[in-house]
């Protein structure tokens, strides 16, 4: 089993977001979000076409860097007050030879937790949990339980260890694929793994928060997991094309298949298609499958709250971010862009929204892999080098907001 063993994309193993709170470098010195009462009010933008200019612009930088994204196909999108423009790169299936296009399914990874964290808010607003309830009111013998809050679950915070890195979790994933855990089995792995640190002290990015948050989740709500989000977030935004696949390891049609060197006998010159690999083990963590189209339609809702909270809601949701810049309840925010990242076996997507120009960015790629000086991470045989490590999506992603005018800056961790 091949394992990310570089600091860096340390939580981006199995489903981790691929950028964590200690890779992020703040460049700005004020809020990360400089106005948001103004951010909630933002309307949506509208579907007509950015200038060709600016279009153009776009997809010169895309295909500039595209040599630098170690990813069969890239799919882009850009959402202003003034328009919006998408575009797709590459092969969705390179064994067949089929063109990646805008409309395609992916598996969005740790995407995934903003839609739980969204569920856990709305909860909280209707008064039917508080987040300053201690886990141990909903789910027994976690360590730390009874001194560990909801609101440390959802901004990383609890010292509870993450799952998808133990020893025990990489031998059964890499022993079978297709493999289907409860909750309770993800839960499992961390049974005997001491507390990282004592709750709310320090921040580490753990799946297994996540997981614990969608258990109190079903609990409250009284229904599976999936239907709450179909009912509180996908109809509501209209997001007809975004998946909770379950246990299963469909992928809905259309779709890119994914690319991946996580797993057993795998070399670089020979990634594996992982794209029907069993999500499960991810849960509220990171499952969920969706399209361009939803997630710039989502991206926005996520940062304005429009649609998906009321506003005091959104406020506290927004205030749980650092002042200059980190990890909120669900959310990351970097020098005013809001969102968070996904990898998993086979995918990478990038969803941010720019809170000083209003503009949301999506890139999805059909590759987890790393490329560039990536120190004894595996890499492709024609790896690019120079320049600083990352996953396909937020390398193409990075590139596009330094051409929007604000730079989405990652620093290297070595």
């Amino acid at each position: 089993m091949n394992l990310f063993r570089f600091p860096t994309f340390l939580a981006a193993a199995l489903g981790g977001a691929a950028l964590t709170f200690a890779s992020i470098a703040i460049a700005d010195t004020g809020a990360c979000i400089p106005d948001p009462a103004a951010l909630m009010k933002i309307p949506r933008g509208p579907d007509a076409p950015l200038p060709d200019a600016l279009a153009a612009r776009l997809d010169a930088v895309v295909r500039a860097v595209l040599p630098l994204a170690a990813a069969p196909g890239i799919i882009a999108g850009v959402q202003t007050p003034e328009g919006r423009w998408s575009a797709a790169y590459g092969m969705a299936d390179p064994a067949v030879g089929t063109a990646m296009q805008t409309g395609l399914h992916t598996r969005i990874g740790s995407l995934t937790k903003t839609f739980t964290a969204t569920l856990l808010m709305k909860l909280a607003d209707n008064s039917a949990l508080s987040l300053d309830d201690p886990i141990s009111a909903y789910v027994e013998d976690i360590p730390n339980g009874e001194h560990i809050s909801l609101r440390m679950l959802a901004n990383m915070t609890s010292g509870l260890p993450n799952y998808t890195l133990t020893e025990a979790f990489w031998t059964d994933f890499a022993s079978d694929s297709g493999r289907v855990y409860a909750p309770e089995d993800l839960l499992s792995y961390i049974a005997t793994e001491p507390p990282l640190f004592e709750p709310g002290t320090q921040f580490d990015y753990s799946n297994t928060n996540t997981v614990l948050l969608g258990m109190v989740i079903e609990q409250v709500s009284g229904q599976p997991i999936g239907d709450t989000l179909r009912a509180e977030i996908i109809e509501p935004l209209g997001l007809g094309a975004t998946v909770w696949p379950g246990r299963s390891a469909r992928m809905p049609e259309p779709l890119a298949h994914g690319f991946t060197l996580q797993g057993e006998n795998v070399s670089p010159d020979a990634p594996l298609d992982a794209t029907f690999w069993n999500p499960s083990w991810g849960w509220t963590a990171g499952e969920m499958i969706s399209t361009l189209d939803d997630l710039m339609i989502y991206g926005q809702a996520l940062a304005s709250g429009q649609g998906l909270l009321r506003e005091p809601a959104q406020a506290a949701r927004l205030s749980s971010i650092p002042e200059h810049g980190g990890y909120g309840i669900g959310l990351v925010c970097a020098g005013g862009w809001i969102g968070h990242t996904g990898a998993l076996p086979g995918y990478n997507t990038t969803l941010y929204h720019d809170a000083n120009s209003a503009t949301t960015v999506v890139v999805q790629a059909n590759s987890d892999i790393p490329a560039s000086d990536c120190g004894d991470m595996d890499v492709l045989p024609d790896n690019p080098e120079g320049v600083v490590c990352a996953l396909p999506a937020t390398r193409v992603f990075t590139a596009l907001s330094a051409a929007l005018g604000n730079e989405f800056v990652q620093s290297s961790a070595d």
